[in-house]
């Protein structure tokens, strides 16, 4: 059995969007199939990010479970990320441009960018009943070789995409972590006038 997304939400007198709040990153996935039109919706979601200049830097590369590029994307996973995200049924790679088109300058915002590109994807997997888990644990030049990934780019984050499974599927050390509550720091540890002075804001 799913888990229970209220428990994985966030509370709902925090005042945010409820697509923002039922966001989160699950471990365990069905075996439920995305469609092609939800991974359209996702991608153009990623699309429509600001970004520095407009140059839209981020690529990224998606495979399904049973393609070689799912395959190339879940070799290029540390271990401890392999063991349960090939339980999900699609996988994709970020990449980021870092250098602009326009007058082939260093944009030192590429990776800002393709996050806020990733950020709209996984909201917009949300709102679809889908869920994303974000990565950080690639071997990034593996997959820069496997994907002969030119060097003005640079490898981003994993993500596995589709429904939440059942956690019991999960080996015991991460189904722990699959049903822990979700904590966020107070807004006064992380929004500032000035370095580590908390802003004047009535609810902080």
């Amino acid at each position: 059995m799913a888990i229970d997304e209220d428990v994985k939400s966030a509370p709902v007198d925090s005042g945010i969007l409820d697509v923002i709040r039922r966001r989160w990153s699950p471990r365990s996935f069905s075996d439920q199939a995305v469609a092609d039109a939800d991974l359209v919706k996702l991608f153009t979601a990623a699309g429509w990010a600001a970004s520095s200049y407009n140059e839209q830097p981020w690529r990224f590369l998606v495979g399904r479970r049973g393609e070689a590029t799912y395959d190339k994307i879940l070799d290029a996973l540390v271990e401890f990320n392999q063991v349960w995200a090939k339980t999900a049924p699609v996988l994709i790679l970020s990449v980021s441009k870092m250098i602009f088109s326009t007058n082939g300058h260093p944009n030192a915002l590429g990776l800002h960018d393709t996050g806020a590109a990733s950020a709209n994807m996984s909201l917009q997997a949300a709102a679809l009943g889908l869920q994303t888990h974000g990565m950080g644990g690639v071997d990034r030049e593996k997959a820069r070789a496997s994907f002969a990934i030119p060097e003005d780019y640079e490898v981003g984050a994993a993500w596995a995409l589709g429904y939440p499974g059942d956690p019991e599927a999960l080996p015991i050390i991460y189904r722990e972590m699959e049903k822990a509550a979700r904590i966020r720091k107070p807004l006064r540890e992380f929004v500032f006038k000035e370095w580590e002075r908390a802003a004047d804001m009535a609810e902080m």
